[in-house]
């Protein structure tokens, strides 16, 4: 019997500060350790899978690594029950080196709420920063084995994945002329809080103590403690990836209970999925029933509300995009809920912003624009931009005019808009920089975004199999040579200049 040799994965040093830690040597690491968790996983050496997660969760890059992420995210100065978070580079290394399995206890976590845009309150769980640095580091060794079982057409909460490829995967499955009709929309009703812990304890491939330390924290609502007995917490740093891993196979049962003639492809997106079908019956008889089959294994059900069939003609809404044919040709546009709610937050930033100077205005306006912009241009989205264009200059203007009553609309037009090239009416600001040069702010003209086709990210790859390199490569390349419309992650771009072949 050979015994299994583990690589050294870099003992911290007493002397090592944050800011002296080699963050490419710690991230190739890091990278090489999960490549070797995804390729055992695949073979089926479950065993070594795991001994090699253990590793990686005792690794002090890991843990570094962890802390980095759980600091640098929105989160990262919202603090838990304990009021404590990592900010200064000497807190941050403790924290590093304080994540051990041995003596690790879970605080309870703060519940707040948030709205929704049903106008409900969503509740909202934040962990303690430890519980977030544990958890991030402990789904640096489950990510790659959940890469690994994922289901082909999930696009939530993945490497490379985006919104956009699962819409680009509705078109390909909606757009032919021989295509399904029937649509299934679904919806899994309060699906983070509803998840089985005993299913979760029992398919996870990760610690099962820590993992149950987690599902069993409780949280603090109001100043009273309440007790966890299903679900993962939103907020998680885990959750996200549980949550896909509790998903995985549900393309697999559903593709198993029908035929080819059937037509039905499945696409999710974390809690949302779209199921097509050639009837209505096929919809209701056969993929319905699996489908909750499925989920009720799982302790989760379908949403009556938001769950039902409809006819390609009829058209849906999914991700916040309307998918509809015309006269039998497929459109996508963006859909009339999404623009409204855009126009609403546009029109309550210039509202709450009457005395704000203009190019304040303009530097809170225009990230909401663009980011909405670079997320519909994919689409047939040209008649809405210009008519949402329409809106923001007219919320403008009316904000122009009552910041001075008494100026004519004449005088209000050349203190406020100008002409730069072919347009006339653009909204501005212009003032003087520190080194005595003009500055000029101008807010995105939204209708003059071009549209540009999203390609579709090959469902079958996976950043954690080397097969699969030179396609990564090549796409983050052109990607990044296109300046396409959204940019991948840091630590994507440099996945494979980091990670040693195979």
């Amino acid at each position: 019997m050979t015994a299994v040799v583990l690589p050294s994965t870099g003992a911290p040093s007493t002397s090592k500060t944050w800011d002296s830690i080699n963050w490419k040597t710690a991230t190739a690491e890091v990278r090489r350790l999960q490549m070797r968790i995804a390729k055992a996983y695949r073979e089926g050496r479950y065993g070594k899978a795991k001994a090699m997660q253990w590793l990686l969760t005792h690794s002090f890059y890991a843990k570094v690594l962890a802390v980095k992420r759980v600091t640098q995210n929105k989160g990262a100065s919202t603090p838990g029950v304990d009021k404590i978070t990592w900010v200064t580079p000497k807190q941050k290394m403790d924290a590093a080196l304080s994540l051990k399995r041995q003596g690790y206890k879970t605080q309870p976590l703060r519940r707040i709420y948030i709205p929704k845009k049903t106008g409900d309150l969503r509740p909202l769980s934040i962990p303690v920063m430890n519980c977030r640095g544990q958890q991030a580091l402990h789904l640096l060794a489950l990510d790659p084995i959940a890469e690994t079982i994922a289901d082909k057409n999930t696009y939530g909460f993945r490497p490379l994945r985006s919104t956009a490829d699962a819409l680009e995967q509705c078109f390909i499955s909606l757009s032919k002329t021989n295509s399904a009709q029937y649509i299934l929309e679904g919806d899994i009703k309060s699906c983070f809080d509803t998840i089985s812990h005993s299913w979760l304890l029992k398919h996870v491939p990760m610690d099962k103590i820590i993992l149950k330390k987690w599902l069993s924290a409780g949280y603090m609502d109001k100043g009273e403690l309440y007790s966890t007995e299903q679900g993962t917490p939103q907020g998680g740093v885990c959750s996200p990836t549980l949550l896909n891993i509790t998903l995985s196979g549900l393309e697999k049962a559903v593709k198993t209970a029908t035929k080819r003639a059937d037509k039905v492809n499945v696409t999710v997106y974390a809690d949302d999925f779209v199921i097509t079908g050639a009837s209505e019956e096929v919809l209701m008889n056969k993929v319905t029933p699996v489908v909750e089959s499925f989920l009720m294994e799982r302790g989760l059900v379908l949403s009556k509300e938001k769950t039902k069939i409809t006819h390609i003609n009829d058209g849906f809404d999914f991700l916040g995009v309307n998918c509809r044919k015309y006269n039998g040709k497929l459109i996508r546009k963006p859909a009339k809920d999404n623009v409204k709610r855009f126009l609403n937050n546009l029109r309550e930033t210039v509202r709450r912003n009457k005395t704000a100077k203009t190019e304040n205005l303009i530097a809170w306006l225009n990230p909401k624009i663009i980011g909405w912009a670079n997320y519909h241009r994919p689409y047939c989205s040209k008649i809405t931009f210009k008519y949402v264009s329409k809106q923001i200059f007219d919320a403008l203007w009316r904000w122009s005019i009552k910041r001075h009553p008494n100026k004519s609309m004449q005088w209000v037009r050349q203190r406020y808009f100008c002409s730069r090239g072919h347009r006339n009416w653009v909204f501005f600001s212009k003032g003087k920089l520190p080194s005595g040069k003009d500055k000029f702010l101008e807010l995105r003209e939204i209708s003059h975004t071009s549209i540009r086709r999203h390609i579709k990210f090959r469902a079958e790859a996976t950043p954690y199999d080397p097969a699969y390199k030179e396609y990564i490569t090549n796409r983050l390349e052109r990607r990044r040579n296109k300046a396409l419309f959204r940019p991948c992650k840091e630590q994507w771009s440099a996945w494979w200049e980091l990670t040693p072949s195979e």
